[in-house]
């Protein structure tokens, strides 16, 4: 695996950098294509040649079927999913191997086929469809294929709850606590029909009976990056910005979301930013490299992160730099690929394309 950057791009400029990947771009022409995540570095993001969230530069991915090379600026669980979709021609890279998800990590497979093993004991497991968020790895999204469930993106996290209750009496979703239990209050669900599973206790730390009345079982992760964003930090900036528009990440905390203006996808922010008139004030809960690229994109409103007190970065997202970027494109013969194995990718299809039916 390669780890150590050689010294010929860690010594480079950037502008020696960038050159050596438009190099790259014009040496492969359609058969490199560069994705870059919302929240990559803006000197990254501008190499890519599409710019999006996980699930949309996944699906570009499998559409780009005359690319060879599939190049993904992002975490490991996306790069996990564009080679789950592209084709058996398509080789995927991950820039900067090191690059993972924190929350992804949350849901360990073992920890997760234990729970499911203990609903199968107290007889509720077949009353239950597992649904997983995007920012999972491939074995958990092919363990949601195997048991008939699938996957979801914020985008249409409503939509596949809706999808998997025309199915079952329970939702088992994960990884993250706050997206899923943000839906199932979009859903009408109230606390008392929504049952938390702590990986790090004994039986999830909750008593069966909980889980039996449950209709929503949610698994205990978070991001990090999300759940910086306080409800006082809304207050705040409404009374120091009066006419603010608050839009947030649905990663974020109820009551966050809650009293947010709008809140949605790296996609639907993005959307959001763009719709809003010149001079509009606009405080983003979400992570700071896409919060620092939209105010160069639109210096004509402004644009800020809103605890503005905190760097929410996330630290994965901002591992991969030029240098990686370069590194790879340059020795695409010889770096190391994303290899989702056969029987995994199989089944995390299955889950995938279940997930299109509702998107």
């Amino acid at each position: 695996m390669h780890l150590a950057v050689p010294d010929k791009y860690r010594q480079a400029t950037d502008e020696e950098l960038r050159q050596i990947i438009l190099d790259a771009k014009k040496i492969h022409g359609k058969r490199l294509t560069i994705l870059a995540h919302h929240y990559q570095r803006l000197e990254v993001a501008l190499m890519g040649d599409f710019i999006g969230d996980s699930y949309d530069l996944s699906k570009t991915a499998s559409q780009r079927r005359d690319s060879e090379f599939i190049v993904f600026c992002g975490v490991h669980f996306m790069a996990e999913s564009a080679d789950i979709v592209s084709g058996d021609h398509q080789k995927v890279f991950l820039p900067n191997p090191l690059a993972g998800c924190p929350m992804a990590d949350m849901a360990d497979i073992d920890d997760v086929m234990a729970a499911w093993e203990f609903l199968q004991e107290i007889g509720i497991a077949e009353k239950t469809l597992p649904l997983s968020y995007m920012n999972s790895a491939a074995k958990l999204k092919a363990f949601c294929g195997r048991e008939g469930g699938m996957i979801c993106t914020s985008s249409n996290a409503k939509a596949a709850y809706e999808w998997i209750y025309n199915r079952a009496e329970k939702l088992f979703f994960f990884p993250d606590e706050n997206l899923g239990y943000n839906v199932g209050r979009w859903m009408g669900l109230n606390d008392d029909e929504i049952a938390v599973w702590d990986f790090r206790s004994e039986a999830g730390g909750i008593d069966a009976d909980r889980l039996r009345r449950a209709k929503l079982i949610l698994w205990k992760g978070h991001c990090h990056v999300h759940t910086n964003f306080k409800l006082h930090h809304i207050e705040s900036v409404r009374k120091n910005f009066p006419g603010v528009k608050v839009v947030v990440h649905p990663e974020c905390l109820w009551e966050v979301v809650d009293n947010a203006d709008a809140s949605g996808s790296t996609k639907f922010i993005v959307n959001y930013i763009e719709e809003q008139p010149p001079g509009a004030t606009i405080a983003i809960g979400t992570e700071i490299n896409l919060i620092n690229r939209m105010a160069h994109q639109h210096q004509d409103k402004k644009i800020f992160e809103l605890s503005g007190q905190t760097c929410p970065v996330c630290a994965n997202m901002y591992r991969t730099t030029l240098s990686d970027l370069a590194n790879t494109v340059e020795n695409l013969n010889t770096f190391d690929r994303i290899i989702v194995p056969d029987d995994i990718k199989a089944d995390a299809r299955l889950a995938l394309n279940r997930m299109l039916e509702v998107y």
